[in-house]
């Protein structure tokens, strides 16, 4: 038996050039996760990433907490999607970026219909694999660990691999893995349960570790 902790990212750098980077909220939201985990004795067996800088930046912040230091499994099959191409494909003019309360509306509003686009073969954005082949790619990560790993296992992710990989379990459409990609928070921790034959939902989108008074503020979703 085991468990798998599939955790979404800190707080990136959305709106800004390089947004695969930790903004300081995103580094003390995965340091926060790293001292609730440490608080209550959690340790991981297995640490995998994607081989993402966000993914990187947010298990380091969450092991110098827990005073861990697991060398990390990359699996790029685990790189979320990229939102830009997305975009530009159902919307080709140049792209502005996101710095106004109605302007990350309309970044999510154009990100969820090429969402459902790209699921549904309408669109091919570019340097982007295809929908099914994306899919398939965070199967086979959840396959391995259900085949080849025990006990605690840590994967740091984003929102788009982590809502498939849910959907998947849940055997759910990708149209609900939008709908969970959409409310994944930073920092959130998703938990499933597993055995060499199968995956069970436990935990969805939790940030316990942020439901302080001290930290409540942290809550973010880019």
């Amino acid at each position: 038996m085991g468990q798998l902790y599939l955790v979404r990212h800190g707080q990136a750098s959305l709106g800004a050039a390089d947004y695969d980077q930790l903004s300081p909220l995103g580094e003390q939201q995965s340091q926060r996760l790293g001292e609730h985990w440490r608080s209550q004795g959690i340790n991981f067996d297995t640490v995998i990433t994607g081989s993402l800088k966000r993914h990187a930046q947010t298990l380091a912040g969450i092991q110098h907490s827990m005073g861990s230091r697991h060398q990390a499994l990359i699996w790029p099959g685990l790189n979320e999607y990229d939102s830009e191409a997305l975009i530009r494909a159902i919307q080709p003019s140049e792209l502005v970026k996101p710095t106004t309360p109605e302007g990350y509306k309309q970044h999510f509003r154009l990100l969820r219909d090429g969402l459902t686009q790209w699921m549904a073969g309408v669109i091919s954005p570019q340097g982007m694999p295809s929908y099914r082949e994306f899919a398939a790619g965070v199967a086979v990560a959840l396959e391995n660990i259900r085949q080849h790993h025990t006990g605690h296992v840590l994967l740091v992710s984003s929102g788009g691999p982590i809502a498939t990989a849910v959907a998947h379990v849940l055997h759910a459409s990708p149209e609900t893995s939008i709908e969970l990609n959409m409310r994944l928070r930073n920092s959130a921790v998703s938990e499933l349960s597993f055995n060499p034959k199968r995956y069970a939902l436990i935990g969805f989108n939790s940030v316990a570790h942020l439901e302080t008074p001290h930290h409540k503020e942290w809550v973010t979703y880019a």
